[in-house]
């Protein structure tokens, strides 16, 4: 059964969607299978970003409604061998409840390495359904304080969900900011106020963003796509060491 892991962040704007992308992406270049299915409903943007759109039939509204089988509403997402996209609904009042995803994302599992689950912004419905039927989670942060917040209260909610299992993803560091901003003293500073392990810092990439928003494979030896291959080893458990911060 593939592991089932919530990619969230609380605060909207952080780059979770590209985390989600990324890591997926990384982990099907190590040959795994993976589900990625978005679960913000009414503003879904993996399937573009992953080059599906135009194929959308059914998304996982459907399924849960009974009007199609789950295979029709995953779709494989070309040039990207390995990934699988079960898209969100187009209206956030086709959210699916909680109770709902807790039977049926374990269903689907069982045919993946790997399902992760994109979370929407903020900490309501759509947050405890992507949650739901997690067993760990990935809490996305830039390196400022709204953000680190925003996160330490994420980490309270998931634990209330009974999801211990959390680690945190710096989005979008860039040293020379992070020195001149002056929020932190340093880094171990903003992860002992989230109160959650850190697991990887992905640096600003503007090459990767610019490839994802044309559905395009990031370019291999970028910044963002070697650190995002660095999170899917960790995942793994494989021990990888931080890229130094100064370089990035």
């Amino acid at each position: 059964m593939g592991a089932i892991t919530v990619i969230t962040s609380g605060k909207g704007g952080v780059g979770k969607s590209t985390t989600s992308v990324g890591l997926a992406c990384a982990l099907a270049q190590r040959g795994r299978r993976v589900l990625l299915i978005d679960g913000d409903a009414g503003l879904r943007s993996l399937d573009r970003m992953l080059g599906v759109e135009a194929e959308l039939v059914y998304d996982i509204s459907d399924v849960t409604a009974g009007r199609c089988e789950p295979v029709r509403a995953i779709y494989p997402c070309p040039g990207f061998p390995g990934l699988f996209l079960m898209p969100a609904p187009g209206r956030d009042e086709d959210t699916i409840p909680p109770d709902v995803m807790r039977r049926l994302v374990p269903l689907l599992a069982p045919y993946y390495d790997h399902v992760l689950i994109d979370s929407p912004a903020g900490v309501g419905m759509g947050f405890l359904s992507a949650a739901a039927a997690a067993q760990r989670a990935l809490v996305v942060s830039n390196p400022d304080p709204v953000c680190v917040r925003d996160s330490s209260t994420v980490r309270r909610l998931l634990e209330e969900q009974g999801i211990r299992e959390q680690r945190l993803v710096i989005n979008r560091f860039q040293y020379s900011r992070f020195k001149k901003l002056g929020c932190f003293e340093d880094l171990d500073a903003m992860i002992d106020e989230s109160g959650i392990r850190l697991i990887a810092v992905i640096p600003e990439d503007v090459q990767l963003a610019a490839a994802f928003a044309k559905a395009h494979p990031a370019p291999g030896r970028s910044s963002g796509a070697m650190a995002y291959a660095r999170l899917a080893a960790r995942l793994e458990g494989e021990r990888v060491p931080l890229a130094p911060l100064r370089r990035l």
